[in-house]
């Protein structure tokens, strides 16, 4: 018998998906999607009505317009269960999500890429590299396949599944769609496990997700950094059995912890606002020997971890030092 899934947890959880790329909806999308929730109008009705929407709006609403328009396409998946354990499976859905959105919907990328990660402090992931993109998915999917989850203990099972993500995960298979494809793919995979995946923990915490899959796969030998898998467990934990683990990015970011308590340019960065909290950027980057432009990055990782903040304006504002 074909599950029925609640709207509010099909849009919710294809709207939050978009915060891993940063995307964000329409107003006319959300306004909508609370129709589709209280059952006023169909997920067909939706789709149909942006599509209108966006009949003559202008191509600089092209980012808005793919939140919209995956948003309410992971809704469709995600309203049955059908579902196969393929690399075609996961071709299928990246198709089904991008098409018309992205330049080569269903097919694996071309090239090799780095990606600048704010939770890396500006570091990248070593991706897969695309000439062994098919042989390594088929591999990964058999070894998946042959696993034996029985007599394992729900603690072990969650280790292995977030092992199995993180190595999905850091493939990339594709040019752009891909942690959106991989939410949905394991989402339905759950369910073939029995796993009840009806929670808002995607909705809410999708930028979590994703840097957690960072650090799964990030190793920085120099600094003492390691692929860490224990921030997607507790994810998986709040997702599949309903913990309260807390999920909050700033503490994944690399400079959160240790690093902050050793002689690095972050941390000089930070004595010197404290010595002088009038002290300017151009000020600091001579300080730290570094470029304006490094030092204008380094302040605003500082910003973003909550570690520092500004008040007041260019001219006439200082720093203060959270502590």
């Amino acid at each position: 018998m074909k599950k029925k899934y609640s709207n509010k947890y099909l849009i919710s959880t294809g709207i939050g998906l978009q915060d891993v790329d940063h995307l964000e909806n329409s107003d006319y999308f959300l306004n909508e999607s609370k129709r589709y929730i209280s059952g006023e109008i169909s997920l067909e009705d939706l789709k149909n009505n942006v599509n209108e929407y966006y009949k003559n709006k202008p191509d600089d609403e092209s980012r808005t317009k793919e939140a919209d328009d995956v948003s309410a396409r992971i809704a469709t998946l995600l309203s049955d269960d059908s579902f196969s354990f393929t690399v075609g499976q996961l071709l299928s859905i990246h198709r089904f999500l991008f098409d018309g959105l992205l330049k080569h919907p269903g097919q694996l990328r071309k090239y090799n890429f780095t990606k600048s990660e704010w939770v890396l402090n500006g570091d990248t992931v070593i991706y897969g590299d695309y000439r062994e993109l098919e042989a390594t998915l088929q591999y990964d999917f058999k070894v998946e396949k042959e696993f034996k989850y029985k007599g394992l203990s729900i603690n072990k099972i969650i280790d292995h599944l977030a092992l199995f993500i993180a190595n999905l995960w850091q493939i990339h298979a594709f040019e752009e769609g891909n942690t959106r494809t991989i939410a949905v793919f394991i989402i339905k995979y759950l369910r073939t496990l029995g796993f009840d995946v009806t929670n808002d923990i995607f909705a809410k915490n999708a930028w979590y997700f994703r840097n957690a899959l960072v650090r799964a796969n990030y190793n920085d030998f120099r600094n003492g950094e390691f692929e860490d898998r224990s921030y997607l467990i507790l994810f998986l934990r709040n997702l599949l059995l309903g913990e309260e683990n807390e999920l909050k990015s700033r503490n994944l970011h690399v400079l959160y912890g240790s690093r902050l308590s050793e002689d690095t340019r972050e941390n000089r960065i930070i004595s010197l606002m404290r010595a002088d909290p009038s002290i300017t950027i151009e000020e600091i980057a001579a300080n730290i020997d570094y470029s304006v432009r490094t030092t204008k990055s380094l302040i605003k990782a500082l910003e973003e971890l909550k570690l520092i903040r500004r008040v007041g304006g260019k001219k006439l504002g200082h720093w203060v030092v959270n502590d």
